[in-house]
């Protein structure tokens, strides 16, 4: 028996980015869309994670936007986000306010739910896509 065909998608690795921890891709790209893995808080360099929700949606955003770089990607492509939050009703405000740093309108459609994260309080993945043209975005840097 052979492996699956992966002519059709890749994987998008950096080192910009934490490593998975299990058997999963940093990215994948296919068919003009790049997937991100659900991103923790971690500090790809040090490991070390922030307090706030808010420092540690930042610290996720970055993670995210590195990966989608190393397809000359950033975040006026994301089309899509999911959201784990641990704590739902009590961190929302905060983490909003961090996670709009990151967007300008149109924003990506977001789906924010609480989950049981063990001891980090937010996860993001993201769905990207490539302009029609295949050229870069213009860069939209987060404003903080």
């Amino acid at each position: 028996m052979t492996g699956p065909d992966t002519t059709a998608h890749r994987a998008v690795t950096t080192d910009g980015a934490p490593r998975p921890a299990g058997a999963y891709s940093q990215g994948i790209e296919a068919a003009g869309f790049v997937w991100t893995a659900g991103f923790g808080p971690q500090d790809p360099a040090t490991g070390a994670v922030a307090d706030t929700v808010g420092e540690q949606t930042a610290q996720v955003l970055r993670n995210v936007l590195a990966v989608l770089a190393e397809q000359s990607l950033d975040a006026a492509d994301i089309v899509k986000t999911t959201v784990h939050l641990q704590h739902l009703h009590r961190d929302f405000a905060e983490f909003n306010r961090a996670y709009e740093e990151f967007f300008t309108p149109p924003y990506p459609v977001r789906t924010t739910v609480g989950s049981d994260l063990m001891n980090i309080l937010v996860e993001i993945d993201v769905v990207a896509v490539r302009r029609a043209d295949g050229q870069p975005s213009p860069s939209t840097s987060p404003r903080s």
